[in-house]
This record gives C-alpha cells, structure tokens and sequence, in this order.
C-alpha cells in the first residue's frame, strides 16, 4: 500500500468514527490534495481531478466536498490564497497545535506546522486588549521556500 493509500485509509476511518462517509468521489479530491506538491484553487483541483481520473466535475461538487473534507479537519483553506492543501496530520492519533501555513509566494508549495497553544493565548489575550476578538485562530505567512531563494540567488 503506498502513502497516499494509507492517508485515504486511515481517513476513511476517521469519518467512520465521526458518523460520516468518505465517498469515492472525496476519496478522489482528497488523494488529489495529498499528492500536489502546492496548494490547489478548486479550479484547478476540477482540471487534475479530469486529468488524474478521467472525468469532469462540477465546480459546485468540489465545493461542496472541499467544505466536508474541511469540516473533518481532513484538508484546511488557506484564505489569502483562496486554495487549498491536505492536513499534513491526518494519520496522526494525538492532538496538534494550532496550525499555521507558510505559503510560498513562488511557487505555492505550502508547510503546515503547529504553534504551541500558550502563544495563541498570548496572541488572543493582546487581541482582546485592543478590543476585537479572534475569530480563527489559524495563520497564513507569506514565505519564500529555499528552493525559489535558491533559485533568485543564482
């Protein structure tokens, strides 16, 4: 079983256990976000689903699977790019920090890591005393990986 079997495996489990079901068709759009290497628009998920299986699918589907993947915690939207990544959690059993994403301004490849909780509390406490309220704790950081420094550099 390669990789991306695994993830879709142990994905399909989780929604098992939350009441939900992976159908084949967010199988699909799942496997298609674990193996890009960048974050993914639904526009351009609706030309490599054609590519990678053969068959078109509406904009609205994708959506519509992009808002349950999200709601399982499967895959997470990067707003300031309006795309797209696979939670790079999935197979994990055991809690995770917040999640923050490193966007490449290059090339879009995106690195999820996690901040430990107590700097998210310190964030929201500072928030709060300037008198608004945090609505999604999840940061999005304009980046540039090494591999397009090394590029510009050479």
């Amino acid at each position: 079983m390669n990789k991306v079997d695994e993830i879709i495996v142990h994905a399909e489990k989780y929604c098992k256990n939350h009441g939900s079901r992976l159908t084949t068709k967010r199988k699909q759009v799942l496997s298609t976000l674990i193996q890009s290497e960048k974050a993914l628009s639904a526009y351009e998920l609706i030309d490599l689903f054609e590519e990678c299986f053969g068959e078109k699918i509406p904009a609205m589907s994708v959506y519509r699977i992009l808002e349950f993947l999200e709601n399982e915690h499967l895959v997470h939207k990067l707003n300031l790019a309006n795309k797209y990544v696979s939670c790079s959690h999935i197979t994990c059993d055991h809690a995770h920090g917040v999640p923050q994403f490193l966007i490449c301004g290059s090339c879009n490849q995106v690195k999820e890591i996690s901040i430990i909780k107590s700097t998210i509390d310190e964030l929201k406490q500072n928030i709060e005393h300037a008198g608004f309220q945090l609505v999604s704790p999840q940061l999005e950081m304009n980046c540039i990986c090494n591999d397009c420094l090394a590029k510009v550099a050479s």
